[in-house]
C-alpha cells in the first residue's frame, strides 16, 4: 500500500539517511521540505503544512544539534528551537489525523551518572550532563509529548534513542561539530599538512558509544512498521522510547587512534587535560531493539571509514 511519508529534517544526517532507506521501500512516497520552505518552529507554518498533504506517517528527525562547544554557546537556542519544532509537529500530525509518528531523541536523555549500560527506565532518575542539558531537555519533552498524545488520544507515536551518530552528511565544521566529524577534520588535515602531532580536547579516558547513521536509519524504519503489539510489548506502560545503539563502547583515546589508522596519520595524539570531558560513560543498552530482530552492519572500523570516504568526496561543502 503506498503511503505518503513526511522526513522533517531531511537535510541533516539522520534524515538523509532515513530518506535514503525509505526509497529502497517500493510504494513511498516521501514528502519533504527545507528549512526555507518550512520552518518547523513556526506554529502557523507547519499548521498549513499538514493542512495541505496528506500525511501517513511522520519521521521527525529534524533538531538543531551540536557538541559540547555548541551546546554551552548557544543553550537559548538549543531548547527553544527543539521544543518548538517538536511541540509543532507532534500536534499538527494529530490534528490532521496522522496516527503513525517516530520521534528521533537522543542519548543525553539519561542522567550523567545513569548504570550502564543505560535502560530505557532510567530516564528521569538523575541529574543530566550540564554541558549539554537544555537539549537533553527538549529530547525528553518530545519523548513524553509522544506518550501524552497516544495516551490520551490513542495514536500510535513512538521514540527512538539513538546513541552517538556518525557517517555520510555529517557536520564536519571546525567547532560546532560532534567528536568523529571533528576529529575525522583534524586528522585529515593534520595528514595534508604533514603535522608530527595533533591534541585531542580532555583526557581521552571516557567511553563512548557511536552507530552509523545507516543502522539508525534501519533500525528507524523497523521500528516505525512494528505491528503495535510488538512495539507495546517492550514499551509498557506508557507506550514509551527505545534505544537503539551498537552495544559496544570505546574510549576517547581509542576512538583517536582508530581515525588516525582510517585517516592515515603517524604522528603523536596529545590529550589537553584542562578541557572538559563531559560525562565519563555513555552505553546503551539495547537489548530490547535486538529482541525485535534488529542489530547493526557496521563495526566502528568500517563505519569510520565510511565516513572518511564521503567527506574525502565532499571535502568543498563539508568543510564548511
Amino acid at each position: 500500500m503506498s503511503k505518503r511519508i513526511f522526513v522533517a529534517g531531511h537535510r541533516g544526517m539522520v534524515g538523509a539517511a532515513l530518506v535514503r532507506q525509505l526509497q529502497q521501500q517500493s510504494g513511498n512516497e516521501i514528502i519533504t521540505r527545507s528549512r526555507a520552505e518550512l520552518d518547523l518552529t513556526n506554529q502557523q507554518a507547519v499548521q498549513q503544512f499538514f493542512a495541505g498533504e496528506q500525511i501517513d506517517e511522520v519521521y521527525l528527525a529534524a533538531a538543531k544539534v551540536g557538541g559540547i562547544h555548541a551546546n554551552d554557546t548557544y543553550p537559548a537556542d538549543f531548547i527553544y528551537d527543539n521544543l518548538m519544532l517538536e511541540a509543532n509537529v507532534i500536534h499538527q500530525a494529530f490534528a490532521h489525523g496522522v496516527n503513525k509518528l517516530l520521534f528521533l531523541g537522543s542519548s543525553c536523555i539519561y542522567p550523567r551518572l545513569a548504570e550502564q549500560p543505560m535502560s530505557e527506565d532510567a530516564l528521569l532518575t538523575g541529574t543530566l550532563e550540564p554541558t549539554n542539558e537544555p537539549y537533553a531537555l527538549a529530547k525528553i519533552a518530545g519523548i513524553k509529548l509522544c506518550e501524552s498524545y497516544n495516551r490520551q488520544h490513542d495514536t500510535d507515536y513512538r521514540s527512538v534513542m539513538p546513541t552517538n551518530l556518525y557517517g555520510p552528511g555529517d557536520n564536519f565544521h571546525p567547532e560546532n561539530s560532534h567528536v568523529i566529524p571533528a576529529l575525522l577534520r583534524r586528522f585529515h588535515e593534520a595528514v595534508q599538512s604533514g603535522a608530527s602531532s595533533i591534541t585531542i580536547w580532555g583526557t581521552g579516558k571516557p567511553l563512548r558509544e557511536f552507530l552509523h547513521v545507516d543502522d539508525m536509519a534501519r533500525a528507524s524504519v523497523h521500528v516505525m512498521n512494528l505491528p503495535q503489539e510488538e512495539y507495546a510489548a517492550v514499551t509498557q506502560p506508557r507506550l514509551s522510547h527505545i534505544n537503539v545503539g551498537s552495544g559496544v563502547d570505546c574510549s576517547i583515546a581509542e576512538l583517536a587512534e582508530t581515525i588516525g589508522k582510517v585517516t592515515g596519520f603517524t604522528g603523536t595524539i596529545d590529550y589537553d587535560i584542562s578541557k572538559p570531558d563531559g560525562a565519563p560513560r555513555k552505553l546503551m543498552d539495547n537489548s530490547k531493539l535486538r529482541a525485535l530482530g534488529w542489530q547493526p552492519e557496521y563495526n566502528l572500523q568500517a563505519g569510520l571509514a565510511d565516513a572518511y570516504r564521503w567527506y574525502l568526496e565532499h571535502l568543498d561543502t563539508a568543510r564548511t
